[in-house]
């Protein structure tokens, strides 16, 4: 039997995760339980577990401005420890990355291979992990690129949404930031899928098919949980002016996965209604 090793399991996508693989022999290992930049600590986590799957990741973008060592640590560090930990245990290793390892200068979907260049220090430190992972088991792992992730197991856009829409007549959306709203459900089943496939090691993108704005999203959720649409207002990035640039496009291509012999996650617009339809974003709702 396969034994599973999920690191940052108390995550949105490590609960997820554990869902995914339900039935099987899992181990799932939260931050408080797993330090994974401590070698001696991961070696020994990892020792008899055949996958390792690291949800675990340094997530706060704009403190990573002003903390990059702390950001770097976790995103560059951990996964470096981690894959080291995985080729003396034999065992495969997925690395779950980000789209902020690309400026978002693009105008179509970004190729697996393409070469990134991070915009900030949340994606620099990604990028480092990425490396880190390829050059360490360049055989046996795979790099996962997930995006705009929403899921039932913490905050996230979405639920942030659904509660403002309770204390205000409208909100305010950016229409100048495009990208692929992701289900962390969905991700977790697709790297489930990818592995017991036994999938040519590499880098997958782990996002929903399509592309909106977070305008777009905005609306699709408003309509989907019974809210009027029309209360969504558009504005630009400029309205909010944050530490971190976030890339302006974020479009992930999907060959990756076809090139494996496995389908594309599906349209975001169709994950959206089953993840609402399966009460995802009821705790988000308004009272």
């Amino acid at each position: 039997m396969t034994r599973y090793l999920i690191t940052g399991a108390a995550g949105m996508l490590g609960q997820d995760l554990q869902q995914a693989l339900s039935g099987r022999d899992v181990t799932a290992l939260s931050r408080a339980d797993l330090d994974i930049t401590d070698e001696h600590a991961v070696a020994a986590a990892v020792a008899g577990h055949d996958v390792v799957v690291n949800a675990a990741a340094y997530t706060k973008v704009d403190d990573a401005e002003s903390h990059e060592d702390d950001a770097h640590a976790v995103n560059a560090r951990g996964p470096e420890v981690l894959a080291t930990a995985a080729v003396a245990a034999g065992a495969k290793l997925v690395h779950v990355s980000t789209d902020y390892v690309f400026d978002g200068t693009g105008t179509s979907p970004y190729a697996e291979d393409e070469p990134t260049r991070p915009l900030g220090a949340y994606g620099r430190t990604k990028a480092a992990g990425e490396d880190a992972v390829r050059r360490i088991a360049p055989d046996s792992s795979y790099v996962v690129r997930a995006a705009w992730l929403y899921g039932a197991g913490g905050p996230n856009f979405a639920k942030t949404m659904i509660r403002l829409a309770g204390s205000h007549d409208t909100v305010s959306v950016v229409t100048d930031q495009v990208g692929q709203p992701t289900w962390t459900g969905d991700l977790a089943r697709q790297i489930v899928a990818m592995l017991d496939a036994d999938a040519p090691a590499g880098t997958y993108h782990g996002t929903n098919g399509g592309q909106g704005s977070w305008l777009d999203f905005t609306k699709a959720i408003f309509s989907e949980v019974g809210l009027d649409p029309e209360r969504v207002l558009p504005t630009d990035s400029s309205a909010f002016v944050r530490p971190a640039p976030r890339p302006a496009y974020s479009v992930l291509g999907h060959d990756g996965w076809r090139r494996a012999g496995l389908e594309p996650m599906r349209d975001w617009r169709e994950a959206l209604h089953a993840a609402v339809a399966a009460g995802v974003l009821d705790q988000g709702a308004p009272a």
